[in-house]
């Protein structure tokens, strides 16, 4: 059985690019402000909501102009402000409470705001199993470029690695790395990174390899070098981009665990 619409859906607004959003005019009719100016006040005050969130303002509540009708089949401009769903939720979070529409809307917000969180985690889900299988070729394949090189025995292997990481992340190697991001021993450094920062090390990894392979690198020293240089080339690159530095990003679940719970839903019966 299909859901009802709402109010709130029949004057949702979608651009040729699918983008999302609502007028603050249209928003203030169905909230029953009969004077815009009263309902403006809760725009100012859902945007401070915002901003305390540490949210950009300027992303989810954008000046506009729309064209009303003055009767006779005239029309005319009025300023009014196009918002997001999430500036939508915080409207909705300021409006008179004694408005049973304004309940109602609390209730649709809220729902489809945590639809929204959902939806985004799980696409963070399958970025981070997808780059990290990525990541392991790789990785295989940068180990074959670094033998090559001369890099043969294990712990000189190891050595190698660390100093892509100390590029990477300004100096520290994966220890250090390990310790920062508050793992237990048996946790793996690359298991519990967010897409993000599994990008930027899948960056490291090709890059190293491709430097090592194209300028015929010979010798642990040089090779360990190369790989220490491309490692702080990718943090000057996330730095003037103004990105987070790789050491700052927060640990996550553990990437088997998606991996299990991937495997278990590709076994799992159709009904």
């Amino acid at each position: 059985m299909s859901q009802p619409i709402t109010p709130f859906e029949t004057i949702r607004r979608t651009n040729q690019t699918g983008n999302e959003s609502w007028s603050s005019r249209d928003f203030a009719k169905v909230l029953g402000y009969v004077n815009y100016r009263h309902f403006q006040a809760v725009i100012e005050k859902a945007k401070t909501a915002c901003s305390n969130s540490d949210q950009p303002v300027e992303d989810h509540f954008v000046g506009a102009d729309q064209m009303i009708e003055i009767g006779k089949g005239g029309q005319r401009a009025v300023k009014t402000v196009m918002m997001s769903r999430y500036a939508c939720y915080l409207v909705i979070q300021n409006a008179d409470p004694s408005k049973e529409i304004v309940a109602q809307g609390q209730t649709y917000f809220a729902i489809q705001t945590r639809r929204q969180e959902l939806s985004d985690a799980e696409i963070e889900e399958q970025r981070r199993l997808a780059i990290r299988s990525e990541l392991r070729t790789h990785n295989s394949q940068l180990a074959d470029a670094a033998k090559d090189a001369g890099v043969i025995e294990p712990r000189d292997y190891a050595i190698f690695q660390n100093h892509g990481y100390m590029g990477l992340y300004g100096g520290l190697g994966a220890q250090d790395i390990h310790r920062r991001k508050g793992l237990k021993k048996s946790e793996q450094i690359l298991d519990h990174m967010g897409s993000t920062e599994l990008a930027a090390n899948l960056f490291r990894a090709t890059q190293a390899e491709e430097k090592l392979r194209r300028e015929k690198i010979t010798g642990k020293d040089k090779a360990n070098k190369a790989h220490r240089d491309v490692g702080a080339k990718v943090r000057q690159t996330i730095k003037e981009l103004g990105g987070t530095m790789p050491e700052e990003l927060p640990s996550v679940e553990s990437v088997k665990k998606l991996e299990a719970k991937a495997r278990k839903t590709l076994k799992k019966p159709k009904s």
